[in-house]
């Protein structure tokens, strides 16, 4: 039986198995080993940090030929058992002291290094957070008032992390030259539009070439005012960032083995497989996930209606990081908005179902991935009393899907390459109506 003949497997659970095929085909153990490198002459140090950083040490010891030890660090309830890579865990969004931590001990462990060592750094979305070391002369405290005024206005994650970057002791490569003369290699599972290296977990490891008067020009078109001493050092040349072009990390590398790309191509072939047409929009989305929600939905009624750019049935994929401009104290983070957002534009258009979850199994602060949407979720809500506008108005996409039994709870799945939307449209209707 082809896929187009077979019966339709029902469209919540092909939209889970969408995205289960989109974390198997980014889970470290799965795709980390064949970019590891020979065993070096001297010795192997592995570091690393991020939501993916206990699986990739995982992977690490699987498949490493030789003597390895190491730190890394994770996301509190991300770690996992290794054996000879430590695991801690620290603070995210926001870095804490753990994260302080971790970042003074990795600093340590790959100083008095030689040419004929070897740092292997493991590097994943989260990073930023988990270690953490403010430059001289500001506090934790500072940094971390900063993030939470950075998160809070709608600044996408490039942003925030550029100006992390020039307030860190660090990042931005300085940690690879703490390193030096080791040689660095650095794999990344990419939760970035563009998946640029530097920009993932604010490069530790890989200079971007930014400045610290860029990171100033983002507080302000944000409008977020420097404090005293957040723009002392900013004004600081001697805490800058190291160049590209810095002769102390020439012989460094770095190679991406896992990003949102990657995901949407494995949810595209498990859709395929089940007789729906895939159509990847893009893998590097940024917005206000309201308003990518009013375009997915548009995109959603000209399938519907007129079978443009395809025909149903179909599945619309995308991923990337849309933002949320906190308006309201509600609970709920970017995939519950951007799907509270897609029901109230699609207002119940029948043969449509969607999911919208993080790769890494965490929406925002919660304990959902995401959700699940369906043409009866806002029928379903006005019954159960349950107003969607006003729980947009208030930032509050989780307690809208929870109060349908549609949340999708995974718990961390230890990857992270952003987020993954699937629209799924089983047939057309007149004029999308």
């Amino acid at each position: 039986m082809n896929p187009a003949s077979a019966p339709r497997t029902p469209p919540h659970q092909l939209l889970m198995h969408l995205f289960d095929s989109a974390l198997a085909a980014v889970d470290p153990l799965a795709v980390l080993a064949p970019h590891l490198p020979a065993a070096p002459k001297g010795r192997t140090i592995v570091i690393g940090a991020g939501k993916a950083a206990a699986r990739m040490a995982q992977a690490v010891e699987r498949h490493w030929q030789g003597q390895i030890k190491g730190l890394v660090v994770t996301r509190y309830g991300h770690g996992a058992p290794t054996r000879h890579i430590e695991v801690i865990e620290a603070g995210h969004p926001l870095p804490d002291d753990a994260s302080s931590t971790a970042a003074r001990r990795m600093l340590a462990l790959v100083r008095g290094l030689n040419q004929d060592d070897l740092v292997l750094c493991l590097m994943s979305g989260g990073g930023s957070a988990l270690l953490s070391l403010p430059a001289p002369g500001i506090t934790p405290a500072d940094k971390r008032e900063l993030t939470r005024r950075l998160l809070a206005s709608g600044a996408p994650i490039g942003a925030i992390n550029c100006v992390r970057r020039h307030l860190s002791a660090i990042k931005g490569g300085r940690l690879a030259l703490a390193c030096h003369p080791a040689r660095v290699l650095t794999l990344v599972v990419s939760d970035v539009p563009g998946d640029d290296p530097a920009v993932v977990a604010s490069g530790p490891t890989i200079p971007d070439g930014s400045c610290a008067a860029d990171a100033l020009a983002l507080l302000a078109k944000y409008g977020i005012a420097a404090p005293p001493a957040v723009r002392a050092v900013l004004d600081d040349a001697a805490l800058a960032a190291p160049a590209i072009d810095d002769a102390r990390l020439a012989g460094n590398r770095a190679v991406v083995i896992a990003s949102a790309q990657h995901a949407l191509d494995a949810a595209a072939a498990a859709a395929r497989a089940a007789g729906y047409t895939p159509l990847i929009l893009s893998g590097c989305m940024e917005g206000e996930a309201r308003e990518v929600a009013i375009v997915h939905a548009g995109i959603a009624r000209q399938v519907a209606g007129y079978g443009q750019p395809l025909a149903a049935p179909c599945v619309i994929l995308s991923g990337g990081e849309t933002t949320v401009t906190l308006r309201g104290q509600g609970r709920g983070g970017r995939n519950a908005e951007f799907l509270l957002a897609l029901a109230i534009a699609l207002k119940g258009m029948p043969g449509v179902h969607a999911i919208a979850c993080d790769t890494d199994g965490i929406d925002g602060t919660e304990d959902n991935a995401g959700a699940l949407l369906d043409p009866g979720s806002l029928a379903r809500a006005t019954l159960a009393g349950v107003d969607a506008q006003a729980l947009l108005r208030d930032n509050d996409g989780y307690s809208f899907f929870a109060a349908l039994g549609d949340l999708v709870v995974t718990g961390p799945t230890r990857t992270n390459v952003n987020d993954l939307r699937a629209i799924l449209v089983e047939a057309p209707h007149n004029n999308g109506a």
